[in-house]
């Protein structure tokens, strides 16, 4: 058996109302212009998650190309959407907020500023020295802007793609080893406990946490990791107040964070493990999925405290549909990047064909 590749994190899934709206606004102000998928049709896989019913749905996915992981934004069709009652707390469990790459923090918060944006916090340092801030979106969606270097292609942007997530967890051992051991998130590079002041306008931050950064000790690898670049995993556990599970008593696919995504090589080896550790694969879509244009297998675990997090090993990938350059991803190498990817240069989304 071929052993596992975890190249970098695809994309994180976010649910919206309203998918083009959403597009649109992430376009505009998160530089997400490269669309690689556009799928509209019925979730049939996600049984365990969506009521036991298959449900329509209309799902983008969206990159920047400066680099960082992609959105898949998700709208549910056909059906109510069930909101959160109360906002997103530091100490719930789920996905809290997700990290969003820039190159020159004080820009960024001047621009977004500027725009009239929704910036809940001043620019602050995290313990690692890290310097970012908050914002949210319309819909309700925490982001934690900050400073990182990585760059895939060298275009002028406000900010890069996404460059990982907080994630709400209620046993912080058990956390450490699901992400370290199974998604290689090995290096622990912080980890206190305390009122952080650097969190300060998030609801929740007065409270106790214990927080935990956590990267990669290897160097990414894989035929797209570029594209996606470097990221981290934070980890905050509330120590003083119960935290409500994000989707309890909600569908996948409801507003909000829905999961975490991986790009990944050999499936195989992926699910030995998962079964090894206690987390087998809860949704399985087979050996040849279609979404739109891509095409692949994508698989999906529970984290101990049953937060989705979702494994994709991509077969076909449309890379400029203009000229008909799609990829056969099982051909190439599981761990050498692809150069070809520099095209998604040229494969941007006009924003008024966004519809």
């Amino acid at each position: 058996m071929k052993e596992k590749v975890i190249c970098g994190i695809q994309q994180v899934g976010i649910g919206v109302s309203d998918v083009i709206e959403a597009w649109k606004w992430y376009y505009d102000h998160f530089g997400y212009e490269v669309k690689i998928v556009d799928d509209e049709g019925v979730a049939e896989r996600m049984l365990p998650y969506t009521g036991g019913k298959p449900q329509p749905r209309r799902a983008i996915m969206a990159f920047n190309i400066r680099g960082g992981g992609g959105f898949e934004i998700w709208q549910p069709k056909e059906r109510e959407l069930n909101y959160l009652k109360e906002p997103v707390r530091l100490g719930d469990l789920g996905i809290l907020i997700a990290k969003i790459k820039t190159s020159d923090i004080e820009n960024a918060y001047k621009t977004f500023t500027a725009r009239g944006l929704n910036v809940i916090t001043p620019i602050a340092t995290d313990p690692t020295g890290i310097r970012h801030f908050f914002l949210k979106d319309p819909y309700g969606n925490l982001f934690q802007i900050e400073e990182d270097d990585y760059v895939f292609i060298n275009e002028k942007k406000v900010t890069g793609g996404a460059n990982g997530v907080i994630l709400g967890v209620s046993d912080m051992e058990k956390s450490i080893a699901f992400y370290g051991q199974l998604l290689d998130y090995d290096k622990v590079v912080f980890d206190q406990s305390g009122v952080f002041e650097d969190l300060k306008g998030i609801p929740g931050s007065e409270n106790r946490l214990r927080r935990v950064i956590l990267e990669r000790s290897k160097p990414i690898q894989g035929p797209l990791s570029q594209v996606m670049g470097t990221s981290h995993i934070e980890l905050v556990q509330g120590l003083d107040v119960p935290g409500k599970k994000l989707y309890g008593g909600r569908y996948w696919g409801d507003p909000g964070f829905i999961h975490l995504c991986f790009d990944v090589r050999n499936m195989e080896a992926i699910q030995a493990q998962t079964e090894a550790m206690g987390h087998p694969f809860v949704c399985d879509s087979g050996l040849d999925f279609d979404m739109g244009d891509a095409n692949g297998h994508f698989t999906y675990v529970e984290d101990p405290d049953g937060t989705l997090i979702e494994f994709v090993e991509t077969f076909k990938v449309p890379i400029y549909k203009k000229l008909g350059i799609v990829l056969d991803m099982t051909k190439k190498d599981d761990y050498k990047p692809l150069g070809i990817m520099k095209l998604l240069r040229f494969a941007k989304t006009k924003r008024e064909n966004i519809k």
